[in-house]
């Protein structure tokens, strides 16, 4: 069953990503790189977390959660006609900063071993 959830999960994340770049239209998304980072779904594909990333900081980050849960309905009608379960999920849209703090702490990294090396 665990499976089934992580290539259902996956197939979420792709038909998610297509829609938002291709099919949202929305002020608050044009031209900001819109990552899904995961995809949580319940046993039963009722429920769906959908973890939501953008490079641009915080306030980008929420601006975009905002937009895309504004668009759940939207999305959640177009990707019932692409997935091939028996229930479509409710989708929420959660901000997630892992990649940016990712970035910061290689950055970081980077930025000690250069010391280091200086030395």
């Amino acid at each position: 069953m665990a499976h089934r959830v992580d290539r259902v999960n996956e197939e979420i994340k792709r038909e998610l990503s297509r829609l938002i770049r291709e099919e949202v239209k929305d002020y608050r998304l044009q031209g900001r790189m819109v990552s899904i980072v995961k995809v949580d779904s319940s046993n039963d594909f009722k429920m769906a977390k959908v973890y939501i990333s953008v490079l641009e900081g915080k306030e980008a980050r929420d601006e975009v959660t905002e937009a895309l849960n504004g668009a759940k309905g939207y999305l959640r009608r177009e990707l019932g006609k692409r997935l091939k379960t028996y229930h479509t999920p409710q989708i929420n849209f959660v901000s997630d900063d892992t990649l940016e703090y990712g970035i910061k702490m290689n950055a970081l990294i980077s930025e000690l071993n250069k010391k280091n090396h200086d030395k």
